[in-house]
């Protein structure tokens, strides 16, 4: 059965004209339900993480300055969220539904978390409308349990997984792939163990082909026991923030690539949604929605 990760805390309020659309993580699963493509049965609804489990990837200083409110102007300006009690709490809510969705992933194939993807997130710092990483929080709770070997990170979202790749530079057991836009956000690129940097207006066809020939390889190579999906849908033509140039059907074709290669591979495979920012909500959600439906059809 397809367990998707989810709460109404996700739907977190953001001040007028923010220009993050938090309405995405209300209106996909609304979409979903809707078309029948899921029930509410689906649904689990996350508790928030531990501060033990959370503590195994981000610093205590951090996490002290997150409990008590005490960011900077300058940290919040870096987040690009203003600091509330309720931000953090949500955070723990989505990082956990990533754990969540692993554990669920070994027993099903596939989970997937309607938000998550937090991949700027560093140890000690947040960034880039990230608190807490939630894969990395994951990965590291899974290999500090003892039940997974090996995990292969795919990073898909259209900026680069600075955090998730600093944070996993030193520990072989993770392999982290990220294909991003060469000449977006971060300015300062961190080193993966395999980056794949796009240029400007990169369309379906190359990208295709680039993930297509390397996923095989990256199986192979990795030998992983799980895998963790960004989905992130800033790679259309669409997105505002995005740069590249790949269509709705483009971005549901390299969902399928990489859910197929997890399914042949017999990885089990955890899937957050990233970045989105198009200017028409429909693109945005018909983007997310695309991984569900793709999730269903070939595991279910």
């Amino acid at each position: 059965m397809l367990r998707i990760a989810y709460s109404p805390i996700y739907k977190y309020q953001l001040p007028q004209g923010h220009r993050f659309p938090m309405i995405k993580y209300e209106l996909v699963p609304e979409q979903l339900l809707y078309e029948g493509t899921i029930t509410e049965s689906h649904f689990f609804h996350p508790d928030p993480l531990d501060e033990e489990t959370l503590l195994l990837t981000h610093s205590p200083a951090y996490w002290h300055r997150l409990k008590h409110q005490e960011w900077t102007r300058k940290e919040e300006r870096a987040v690009g969220f203003p600091m509330s009690p309720q931000l953090i709490h949500r955070g723990l809510h989505i990082a956990n539904g990533t754990l969540e969705c692993a554990r669920f992933a070994q027993k099903y194939g596939v989970a997937l978390n309607i938000a998550g993807g937090t991949h700027h997130a560093y140890r000690s710092h947040g960034e880039g409308f990230c608190v807490f990483n939630d894969i990395a929080i994951a990965a590291n709770a899974l290999l500090h349990e003892g039940v997974i070997r090996q995990i292969l990170i795919i990073d898909l979202d259209v900026h680069q997984g600075n955090g998730t790749a600093h944070l996993f530079r030193n520990e072989p057991r993770v392999f982290t792939f990220s294909m991003h836009g060469a000449k977006n956000y971060p300015t300062r690129k961190e080193v993966s163990d395999l980056d794949i940097g796009l240029p400007d207006q990169t369309e379906d066809e190359p990208y295709l082909r680039i993930l297509r020939n390397i996923l095989p390889r990256l199986f192979d190579r990795v030998q992983p026991d799980l895998a963790f999906f960004l989905s992130g849908v800033d790679v259309l033509a669409t997105d505002k923030l995005g740069r590249l140039a790949l269509s709705i059907q483009g971005c549901r074709e390299r969902d399928r690539l990489v859910l197929s290669a997890c399914r042949d591979y017999q990885v089990p495979v955890a899937v957050s949604m990233g970045g989105g920012y198009s200017e028409r909500i429909a693109h945005i959600i018909d983007g997310h929605a695309n991984t569900f439906r793709i999730a269903q059809e070939l595991f279910f």
